[in-house]
């Protein structure tokens, strides 16, 4: 038994629209800024100019201007502008300046989403992206690695490492050989009870900061349990694969961007999850890009000090990545589902948390809503906001239109209405 996109056939025919269908809630992050005259319309409204960056994005895109992370500023912390922008896009939080083991940021957006809905789909969350970095020692200006390498956050000290290489994206999607036959979740949880009854006998005996480590240790652990609960729930339901299973990592960056893009895209059409992030690259990022014609390295670029040269070459990045993320969202917009598409039923948030990479500004950030969200958004606009406007009154209204409202979330102090 093989898990299907949503027909039509299985509608009742009143709501067979493009309103019907499951909603998905997906987060993409671009690194190191935008170069801002060539990103944001001039004209409000329905209808707007689309600058030369967003020229790929023709259609299923609101432009969201004003918009603000004011908790990826250092409020004291000094210097670490990239850390701390990776850390806070989708938690709202100041992470805690360290290098060491005891890294504090807040729970991400997309976990607060994939708590209240996760468990309708076989996997809670996908967690991705096109980038092996470091996880051990600092990497910013006295932050840990770890708040420069992941997105996504179960709680304040706990981080979910994007998957990086497609084989093992693969092998998540279709069953632990890729073969749509499970891996075995009762040597699993055996051994898990055993590790748990050790862990249990030695926390007596422990100080404070190891019982702290335990704690998160038996939390993990606990994570884990349920991620076999539902790998035993869904597991006369894998999806049948429709493309051959990657050798690894390809050894053209574009093929790695696209192969990533498309495995997202399937794991959203077979509805084997309804919530992921795809970090395309972590803050300060210094990948050059010859294929575009430029050999400098992105982060290098960004801090461009008012060169023209400089600009020119960080518009041409940018320009490619919204060509990567217009030919992902054609995709999604082909894949039919019901009266609708993927893409109609699709929240779909990409952006960044700093604006110009010279300044390391974290006000008026380049942000992309995309999708309709099964009739919840109204895209094709630019929307400008006030000056301060928190990103996370953004994600307060995406959680109540996914069906997981909250009251508040991060640095939030409102709702976005009219998105």
């Amino acid at each position: 038994m093989f898990a299907l996109p949503a027909l039509e056939a299985m509608l009742p025919a009143a709501r067979a629209t493009a309103a019907s269908g499951p909603r998905r809630l997906v987060f993409l992050y671009l690194p190191n800024g935008m170069h801002m005259p060539h990103w944001t319309p001039k004209a409000d409204g329905a209808g707007y100019d689309f600058p030369p960056t967003l020229a790929p994005q023709r259609a299923h895109v609101s432009v969201l201007t004003g918009l603000t992370h004011a908790q990826a500023r250092a409020l004291g912390d000094g210097s670490g502008s990239h850390a701390r922008a990776n850390a806070t896009f989708l938690t709202g939080s100041h992470p805690k300046k360290t290098g060491g083991g005891d890294v504090r940021a807040g729970v991400s957006v997309d976990q607060i989403a994939a708590q209240r809905v996760g468990r309708t789909t076989r996997l809670a969350s996908l967690e991705m992206s096109c980038d092996t970095g470091r996880t051990a020692g600092t990497c910013d200006s006295g932050y840990s690695c770890i708040y420069q390498n992941n997105l996504a956050w179960r709680n304040e000290t706990t981080p979910l490492p994007p998957l990086t290489n497609p084989r093992s994206v693969f092998e998540r999607l279709y069953g632990g050989d890729g073969a749509g036959r499970p891996l075995r979740p009762a040597t699993r949880r055996s051994i898990l009870d055993l590790t748990m009854e050790d862990a249990r006998t030695l926390q007596k005996d422990l100080g404070a900061n190891d019982r702290r480590k335990l704690d998160e240790y038996f939390t993990a652990v606990r994570e884990t349990e349920l991620q076999i609960e539902q790998a035993e729930k869904f597991a006369g339901s894998l999806p049948k694969p429709s493309i051959a299973k990657p050798d690894g990592i390809p050894e053209q960056y574009t093929e790695h961007f696209r192969l990533m893009y498309r495995l997202l895209g399937l794991a959203l059409q077979t509805d084997s999850t309804r919530i992921a992030t795809f970090m395309v690259a972590h803050e300060g990022s210094n990948r050059p890009y010859p294929f575009l014609g430029v050999s400098d390295g992105h982060h290098e670029l960004s801090h461009h000090g008012g060169s023209a040269e400089k600009q020119a070459k960080i518009a041409k990045i940018n320009r490619f990545h919204m060509e990567m993320l217009a030919e992902f969202l054609g995709e999604l917009a082909t894949c039919r589902e019901g009266a609708g598409s993927v893409l109609d039923h699709s929240m779909i948030v990409c952006g960044s948390a700093i604006s110009d990479g010279d300044r390391h500004n974290n006000e008026d950030l380049p942000v992309l809503l995309c999708g309709g969200g099964a009739g919840a958004l109204k895209p094709g606009r630019h929307i400008r906001y006030a000056d301060e406007t928190p990103m996370c009154n953004l994600y307060v209204s995406l959680l109540g239109r996914l069906g997981a409202p909250v009251e508040k979330f991060g640095d939030s102090n409102g709702r976005l209405e009219d998105v």
